[in-house]
């Protein structure tokens, strides 16, 4: 990546005034079809039933189309983001799920370890939005300091987007603008939502003051995908009606939270998109190891026919699975982990491990061209609710397994 692609763009002034757990719980859960809670660590819970909730592309060589979001319809909250409301007055809960998180959402101080072990299994899309600002450190914790913090941080994201665009798009940087207007719409393809200019628009608005405050990395492909589920979360509150009738005040409300919220996505992972990513290539290490101590068939199979993981796995890890799986399992996945300690680093890489071997023994019957072309576009167009959570449990099995490993996980940091 070349540091001349990190300055400032925009549109101009005007469009913007226009707009711990024991191993045999766990492998029961696993086998079962169940999401464990990383908290429980004696008994399987008596489960608990969440919705799918609806709701993004990289530096790949090869771009192939994203699997189409088959839900589109709003989320069931109809709550306002605005200033004097910062956490979303949710319709009154009816689900004893719902009920639960509402409370714990608005207690004068929430617990957020509590909030992690009930986000773990998945999040009602009515408290959602609130729910992943405070797992991500966003919203404060406690609620006499809320309202001031987020108004505050709402109010100097939209100036820095008005002194950034106040000039016009000739004062922006050029590269850097170019590559954004290009990749937004190529953005989640399948989703009207996202090919609409006015959230395009905003979209940019976000990846390019995010990219000139952030010079070590500046934007990289595949950034574009970490922030669209931000921004549906965000904004499905309000999609009963269409986006070009929402009020300036909503989308510019969506638009800085969903800033704030990719900053602190980024701040963790941050040396994935520093200079020749480094971040990636140590989780390609990991992944690679983690593959071979689990299934050594196919770990083997792939290196006689000399498939390479950075050839397929890279994607999955700087884009987060987002183009091999629908939006509305990415959220769901995201749920997950905004609950996990270094859910988006080291809990990812037990998931891209967990979902390279569900194709292990179709795999293992494969030559290497046609080994890379599953790989690059698995068959998860037909994925529900139960495959993600699946998927989830497979990866937490792993960990539970591995992560204290001396042989694996912990040898290959030292590299």
């Amino acid at each position: 990546m070349s540091s001349n692609t990190r300055t400032a763009y925009g549109t101009s002034s005007t469009f913007w005034k226009r707009t711990p757990t024991f191993v045999p719980s766990t492998i029961e859960i696993v086998y079962t079809g169940e999401t464990p809670s990383p908290a429980e660590t004696t008994a399987k819970p008596p489960a608990e039933t969440t919705s799918a909730q609806p709701a993004p592309r990289s530096a790949s060589p090869q771009p192939t189309p994203q699997p189409t979001d088959k839900v589109q319809e709003p989320l069931t909250s109809t709550s306002s983001y605005d200033d004097s409301s910062p956490i979303a007055q949710d319709e009154a809960p009816t689900h004893p799920l719902e009920l639960k998180f509402h409370t714990l959402l608005t207690a004068a101080n929430v617990d957020i370890e509590e909030l992690q072990k009930q986000s773990w299994k998945g999040i009602p899309s009515s408290q959602r939005s609130t729910a992943w600002c405070l797992l991500m450190g966003y919203f404060p914790l406690n609620a006499s300091r809320r309202s001031q913090t987020i108004s505050r941080k709402r109010r100097e994201y939209t100036d820095w987007v008005r002194q950034t665009f106040s000039r016009g798009e000739d004062a922006l940087d050029r590269s850097l603008w170019h590559q954004i207007r290009i990749d937004v719409p190529r953005t989640t393809p399948g989703s009207p939502l996202f090919q609409s200019p006015r959230i395009q628009r905003s979209l940019e608005r976000v990846l390019y003051c995010w990219a000139v405050r952030h010079p070590a990395s500046g934007y990289v492909q595949g950034i574009n995908d970490l922030l669209t589920p931000f921004y549906y979360v965000f904004l499905s509150p309000h999609l009963a009606q269409p986006v070009d009738s929402l009020d300036d005040s909503v989308m510019d409300t969506v638009e800085a939270d969903s800033f704030w919220c990719l900053t602190k996505l980024l701040d963790g992972i941050q040396d994935n998109y520093t200079h020749a990513q480094p971040g990636i290539q140590r989780q390609l290490i990991k992944m690679k190891d983690l593959v071979s101590r689990i299934d050594a068939p196919l770990a083997a199979h792939l290196d006689s026919e000399g498939v390479e993981f950075i050839q397929f796995a890279f994607r999955w890890i700087n884009c987060l699975l987002m183009r091999e799986v629908s939006l509305t399992s990415t959220i769901r996945m995201w749920d997950t982990y905004l609950a996990e300690p270094d859910g988006f680093s080291s809990f990812h890489i037990y998931v891209c491990a967990a979902f390279l071997l569900k194709w292990s023994k179709q795999i293992q019957q494969l030559d290497f061209q046609r080994t890379l072309l599953l790989l690059q576009k698995p068959p998860t167009e037909s994925w529900t609710a139960k495959d993600v959570e699946l998927l989830l449990s497979e990866a937490y099995m792993y960990k539970c397994l591995y992560h204290n490993s001396p042989n694996h996980y912990s040898a290959t940091q030292k590299r």
